[in-house]
């Protein structure tokens, strides 16, 4: 058997991917001698390449180039890196005019070209060895790509896939591919009325009432826990002068992520994180030790500026809002801090029924700022905190920011995906750039610790996650309707109206079904919504002050009393079960 490297690891498997991706162009070049190469990456579960095509890829088309793919895999191909001049590549690739002009967008020297049997590619790399750890290929879908994601370019065809070293994980994958499309947030978003995007703002969803319920929730919850700690919640301009992201960074780190206007004549940007509004409000008073730590949250909304391309339903948005915090501590207190934080963000998610997750600690990257000293402190407290709070955690040597070291927080959901959602990062530039102070026991100014920390990240993010993770099933706390009332006749609308009153005074989400339908029907279709608690009313229930209760996916009715079912029906609301 063919050694297939550490597959847990994400880095092979990107390498994997992206070897897969040449080999689906090596194909295609067989088989499609016209075609015209773009790019083809790896991507966080597969790859994909961009071809320009005279006529759309069929489902025929990509039998035959899986077939083809295993064929060009069996032969054991190398993935062979030749380093050559601007000059040579112009004429290694003077037939391909999508490679002519990312060549001309290089600055002279030295270019990488990778070479498996009679393709070659302008890449970077890295690659497998050869081609023959890939024993399983499955061509997903095609669709339309606009040449570096503009709309002024050609569309090109994209063709999606996914590959494996063994057949028996590819069959596992395509089981649980089966399983997530039932789940697809985009599908139960229309389905259960939660969200819906418009071409009027690409890259914006519109919440309808369903989500936003589920919104209010998971922010109201997490408010709590935030006041109990101490948390400050602010709320900062969705719009700030160009020379504030000049002095932060961002403009020279992130300017092409950005949006820009011009407001009376001078440039402004909108944000594309918070920290910065956060820093001006720290900035605003003078703060003593005894102030310290500042614990500063903000449900941000920021907005980036993704590739149309890439946009994928609430997973890859423009505009998303992040449960944003920012510590501001002494180098003491940044321990206790990050222990709380960490006690904090594992309550967080075992509420939200993400009951397994796991930790990544990464350290001091090549290009740092900061002192070796300060990293090395820095470092052993994260670990510290860690080990003490009994966090099994994974050290990512290396992969911290250029800022200071960072712990990643990545959730398990039910098909067994991993999403990395929470973080916490050590930043010491930040306070530096700002000349943010503080006065120390010995009345001199010092520098603070900035710690950045997010839980559910993007909350935009997290809504789908939950969705695909519930399958739309919401727990009872969650559930945009908890309860649907359903009469059995028109003359038990009143009773119906009457305790659909009573429970919405104690803040109950309750509709009522006063269709001309069967009883059974009414119940079909609050199974459909997934409603966890269906009362049906009636003749019986009336006379008794009692509802008949249903609980979502069961089939057994138990009567209750109208006052006890408010009562339990609250506790576990209460309880977050």
């Amino acid at each position: 058997m063919v050694y297939m490297g550490n597959w847990d690891s994400s880095e092979y498997r990107e390498k994997f991917w992206h070897s897969s991706s040449h080999l689906l162009a090596s194909a295609v070049k067989e088989l499609f001698p016209k075609a015209k190469f773009a790019i083809g990456p790896a991507i966080e579960e597969g790859f994909y390449y961009d071809f320009d095509i005279e006529n759309p890829f069929t489902p025929a088309d990509f039998e035959k180039l899986e077939k083809k793919m295993i064929e060009i895999a069996a032969k054991k191909e190398k993935f062979l890196k030749k380093e050559v001049s601007k000059k040579d590549a112009l004429q290694l690739f003077k037939n391909q005019p999508y490679k002519i002009e990312l060549i001309n967008d290089l600055e002279e020297g030295k270019i990488s070209v990778f070479t498996n049997g009679n393709f070659s590619d302008l890449c970077k790399g890295p690659h497998l060895e050869s081609t023959e750890p890939i024993k399983a290929v499955k061509l997903l879908r095609s669709s339309g790509a606009y040449w570096k994601g503009s709309e002024k370019n050609k569309m090109l065809q994209r063709i999606y896939g996914i590959s494996f070293p063994e057949k028996k994980m590819l069959e596992e994958w395509l089981a649980k591919k089966e399983e997530a499309e039932k789940r697809s947030h985009i599908k139960l978003g229309k389905e259960l009325d939660l969200f819906s995007f418009q071409k009027e703002a690409p890259g914006a969803a519109f919440y309808h009432n369903n989500s936003t319920q589920i919104w209010t929730e998971l922010t109201d919850y997490l408010r709590r826990e935030q006041r109990k700690l101490g948390y400050l919640e602010v709320i900062t301009p969705l719009i700030m002068k160009d020379s504030l992201w000049k002095q932060s960074g961002h403009w020279d780190h992130y300017k092409e992520n950005m949006y820009f206007l011009k407001i009376d004549g001078e440039d402004y940007a909108v944000k594309p994180m918070n920290c910065p509004g956060h820093i001006l409000i720290y900035k605003n008073s003078r703060k003593s030790y005894r102030e310290l730590p500042v614990k500063m949250s903000e449900f941000g909304i920021v907005h980036r500026h993704e590739k149309s391309g890439v946009l994928n339903g609430l997973f890859r948005v423009r505009k998303f809002t992040q449960d944003d915090a920012h510590l501001f501590c002494t180098p003491e207190q940044i321990k206790p801090v990050i222990k709380e934080t960490i006690q904090l963000i594992g309550r967080i998610y075992k509420t939200c029924g993400f009951s397994e997750y796991h930790i990544e600690l990464s350290t001091r990257p090549e290009n740092s700022m900061g002192s070796k000293e300060q990293w090395d402190k820095a470092e052993q407290a994260l670990k510290e905190a860690l080990e003490e709070t009994k966090s099994q955690y994974k050290l990512n040597p290396g992969d911290g920011t250029f800022y200071g070291p960072k712990i990643d927080f990545h959730i398990k959901d039910s098909l067994g995906r991993t999403w990395q959602c929470g973080t916490i990062q050590l930043d010491f530039q930040m306070p530096q750039k700002f000349e943010l102070e503080y006065i120390g026991s010995d009345d001199k100014p010092h520098t603070p610790v900035m710690v950045h920390r997010a839980l559910y990240g993007s909350l935009d993010r997290f809504l789908a996650i939950l969705t695909e993770h519930f399958g739309g099933a919401f727990p009872l706390w969650l559930a945009p309707v908890q309860i649907k009332i359903l009469a059995i006749a028109d003359r038990h609308a009143p009773y119906a109206e009457k305790i659909a009153k009573e429970m919405q005074g104690k803040n109950l989400r309750v509709k009522i079904n006063l269709e001309q339908e069967t009883i059974s029907a009414k119940v079909r279709q609050a199974e459909l919504e997934k409603v966890p608690l269906i009362l049906v009313v009636g003749d019986r229930e009336e006379k008794e002050n009692t509802v008949a209760v249903r609980k979502r996916g069961s089939n057994k009715t138990e009567t209750k009393k109208t006052i006890d079912f408010i009562e339990e029906t609250l506790k576990e609301i209460e309880d977050k079960k």
